[in-house]
């Protein structure tokens, strides 16, 4: 038996080459409306984190939805559902959300 017979007939991509997509921003994050309300939460808290006990000053700071879009689009341009938060508050965070997304459907599997 040759060694030819043996390879296989389909050749195997390889998936390094593939890229993702372009991250593409959401149109609300570029509206006049969200504009003016991210700079407006960032001046009222003085570029300080405002998690209970944070209070860090960062040069990355988040300006986050309370309760996220996803759970109360009507609040998306409340103030009172927006805060400015540090880099690991914020990671914090959005971990705790996606750990409660996900426990919340059956099977585990993320909306």
């Amino acid at each position: 038996m040759s060694l030819r017979t043996l390879q296989p007939r389909l050749q195997v991509t390889s998936l390094r080459t593939a890229k993702p997509a372009p991250k593409r921003a959401d149109p609300f994050y570029v509206s006049p409306e969200w504009i003016d309300l991210r700079d407006r939460v960032r001046r009222e808290a003085r570029g300080r984190c405002e998690a209970p006990g944070c209070g860090r000053m960062e040069c990355r700071m988040f300006v986050d939805h309370i309760v996220e879009l996803r759970d109360d689009v009507t609040a998306a341009l409340d103030r009172s559902n927006v805060w400015l938060l540090c880099g690991s508050c914020h990671s914090l965070k959005t971990a705790a959300e996606r750990a409660r997304r996900t426990a919340e459907v059956p099977g585990g599997r993320s909306v």
